[in-house]
Order: C-alpha cells, then structure tokens, then sequence
C-alpha cells in the first residue's frame, strides 16, 4: 500500500495491520514502544487513572497493546502505528 494512503485508513485496520506485521515477524521491539505508549495515549485520551495504573502496575500490558487500537486511545497512538507501517511496507 503506498505510504500516504495509510493516512487514509481507520485507526482500528492502522492497529490491526501493524499487530498483524509484528505478530508476522514476532518484533518486540515494536510491542515493546507500543505497551511504553499506552500510558501517555490514555492521559491523552483523558483516562489519566488507567494511565496512572499503567505507569506503576505492568500487568495487563500486553492486552492493552493488543486492545491499542480501540476508541481514544486508537486515535492517540495512531501516529505510532503509520510510522511502524511506512517503516514496514510489507504489512
């Protein structure tokens, strides 16, 4: 897909396609930007009590990225998954 028509897309298939590219190629250093995003993405999207949690307890991380792409917090971290997906074309 080119690289602008990612702009294009709904933040839910921008999630999708970048934990599907990740999934593929089992790249934790991509998960691993994402679960340290969550927290600011949820101050962002005015749960700053989820942040809060997030920011001292770790658990619960991993289906927070799976989650990422849902309501607010999707908008918020929509930047990150354009960026991963321009870096990796062939998601």
């Amino acid at each position: 897909m080119p690289d602008e028509d990612l702009d294009t897309l709904p933040t839910q298939e921008l999630h999708d396609r970048a934990i599907r590219r990740a999934e593929r190629h089992l790249d934790v250093k991509f998960f691993w930007s994402l679960l340290q995003m969550i927290p600011a993405a949820e101050a962002m999207s005015g749960d700053e009590g989820e942040s809060n949690f997030d920011i001292q307890f770790s658990k619960g991380l991993i289906l927070d990225a799976l989650r990422s792409g849902d309501g607010s917090r999707g908008e918020a971290l929509r930047p990150l998954f354009i960026d991963y997906l321009r870096r990796h074309p062939d998601a």
